[in-house]
C-alpha cells in the first residue's frame, strides 16, 4: 500500500473519530472579550478580524507537500511561511504574508535524476473587512481582497502579479460545532509568465470545539484552474488540530490528501500564532 492511500485511509478514520468526538458535549469556552482567531490550520479562512491595537503572527514551521505519479516525483518544503495581522479598525484588519524559503525537488523516475531549486516566495497583502461578527460568533462573514507581489523566485514564487478576493462564511451549528465556507476568485500568473488566468475555489469545512483549548476541524476545498498551459481541478480533503495552551498562543498541525489525479498526494503543515 503506497503512503497516499495510508494518508487516505487515516483521514476517513479520522472523520469517524472526528465525529464520535463532536457528539459528546464541549467544555464552556471563556475567551473574554479578547478575539484571537488564526486562519490556520485550515485550508479556509474565518471572517473574524484582530482588534485594534493588537498584531496576530502566524507561521508554518514546516509545510510539506508530495506529488507521486508513474514519471516522476515531487517534494516541496516551506519553511517559516509567515503571516501578521494587525488590528486597524473594529471590524478591519490588514495582512501581509512572506515564505521566508522554500525548496522543491524532482526525481524523474525511469532516469533517476533529481534536480533541486531553492528561493523565497512572493509577498502578499490583504485587507479583510467584517461583515457582521467580528468575532466570528453566530453568523459571520467578510471580504478579504488581495494583491500577491513577485519579490519570490520559481518554483516557490509565481513570477508574477496576481490579484482576488476571498469571502469567508462561518455559522455557528451548536456551542461546540462550526460551519465554515470559503470562496476565492483570483486573477493568477500563467505558468508559462505571460499574462493572468482565472482561478477559482471553494472550502467547505466543520470545526468542532473538543475542549475549552482544542478544536478539530475537517475540510474539502475544490480548485478550478484555468491556466492556458493546461486547466486542471484540484480536489483535497484536510484534517487539522489546534491546541490553544493560552488565551494568546496556539500550535497546530494539518494533515491533508489529494482526492484526484491532477491534486498532489499529501500534505502536512505544523505551526502556530501569537497574539500580540
Amino acid at each position: 500500500m503506497g503512503i497516499a492511500a495510508i494518508v487516505r485511509g487515516a483521514w476517513r478514520a479520522s472523520i469517524l473519530a472526528s465525529a464520535t468526538l463532536c457528539a459528546l458535549p464541549a467544555a464552556a469556552q471563556d475567551s473574554g472579550d479578547l478575539r484571537f482567531c488564526p486562519n490556520r490550520p485550515s485550508l479556509g479562512a474565518s471572517a473574524c478580524t484582530t482588534d485594534p491595537g493588537h498584531v496576530q503572527f502566524e507561521v508554518s514551521a514546516l509545510d510539506w507537500q508530495r506529488d507521486d505519479n508513474a514519471q516522476e516525483r515531487e517534494d516541496q518544503l516551506l519553511v517559516a511561511d509567515l503571516l501578521a495581522r494587525t488590528g486597524i479598525g473594529p471590524q478591519t484588519e490588514m495582512q501581509i504574508g512572506w515564505t521566508a524559503f522554500g525548496t522543491a525537488r524532482l526525481r524523474d523516475k525511469p532516469t533517476g535524476d533529481v534536480s533541486r531549486d531553492n528561493a523565497v516566495g512572493d509577498v502578499r497583502f490583504a485587507v479583510r473587512q467584517n461583515l457582521r461578527n467580528p468575532d466570528g460568533a453566530g453568523l459571520s462573514f467578510g471580504i478579504e481582497p488581495f494583491v500577491v507581489l513577485p519579490v519570490g523566485g520559481a518554483p516557490i514564487g509565481s513570477g508574477d502579479w496576481e490579484a482576488g478576493a476571498m469571502v469567508p462564511v462561518t455559522y455557528d451549528l451548536s456551542p461546540s460545532l462550526n460551519l465554515a465556507f470559503t470562496g476565492q476568485v483570483a486573477a493568477l500568473a500563467d505558468e508559462d509568465g505571460d499574462g493572468r488566468h482565472l482561478n477559482t475555489s471553494g472550502i467547505i469545512g466543520l470545526g468542532c470545539q473538543l475542549s475549552d483549548a482544542v478544536t478539530w476541524t475537517s475540510e474539502v476545498s475544490m480548485e478550478r484552474d484555468d491556466d492556458p498551459v493546461g486547466d486542471e481541478t484540484y480536489v483535497l480533503a484536510a484534517q487539522s488540530l489546534a491546541w490553544q495552551p493560552t488565551k494568546r498562543m496556539q500550535l497546530d498541525v494539518l494533515a491533508a490528501a489529494g482526492l484526484n489525479q491532477a491534486t498532489p498526494d499529501i500534505r502536512i503543515a505544523l505551526g502556530g500564532a501569537i497574539l500580540f
